[in-house]
């Protein structure tokens, strides 16, 4: 199965378009999302095409096909207008020989991480809105940053993890 990670779309239209014009083009099976998909959050200035709306719209258009956790943004409201599962901490993954802790990243992340991931493991984490993709004292820890508000001179990237391996890629 082939997966593309995106995170912390944070209601930008065009960007939550771009994410799934590239997750078609990518012949992905799963979207899966790291959280934040709707609210800017208030430590974030506001998307310049903030349309949460047809956010909504769009990711429930393909909801058969998202995997997603649960964003510090990302609360019940948001819950009863998408289709698709968005409230749990995190999703753990195998794929060919490594197993994958899916989380935003407020709770599990590299100074915290989850005691049940294996060593040689990936800790696929969003949140800082920074891309990255390091190894870690015993995984990999890997961030596809934020699309809509990337941080630190990040640029829009995303993860695409197949047959058991994961690479960061930009827009």
């Amino acid at each position: 199965m082939k997966i593309m990670a995106a995170s912390d779309l944070h209601g930008s239209g065009g960007w939550t378009s771009r994410v799934i014009d590239k997750f078609r083009e990518e012949r992905a099976d799963k979207l899966l999302l790291l959280g934040d998909l709707l609210y800017h959050g208030p430590r974030n200035d506001l998307p310049g095409d903030y349309r949460p709306k047809e956010v909504i719209e769009m990711l429930n258009g393909i909801r058969e096909s998202i995997i997603a956790v649960r964003g510090n943004c990302d609360t019940e409201v948001d819950q009863m207008v998408l289709e698709f599962p968005i409230m749990a901490d995190y999703a753990y993954i195998v794929s060919g020989d490594i197993v994958i802790f899916a989380t935003h990243g407020h709770i599990y992340n590299p100074v915290t991480p989850p005691a049940s991931l294996p060593e040689g493991g990936i800790l696929l984490c969003g949140h800082t809105h920074v891309a990255e993709d390091r190894m870690m004292d015993g995984y990999r820890y890997m961030n596809p940053g934020s699309p809509s508000i990337p941080k630190s001179g990040s640029v829009p990237s995303y993860i695409i993890i197949e047959n058991g391996t994961a690479e960061l890629k930009t827009f």
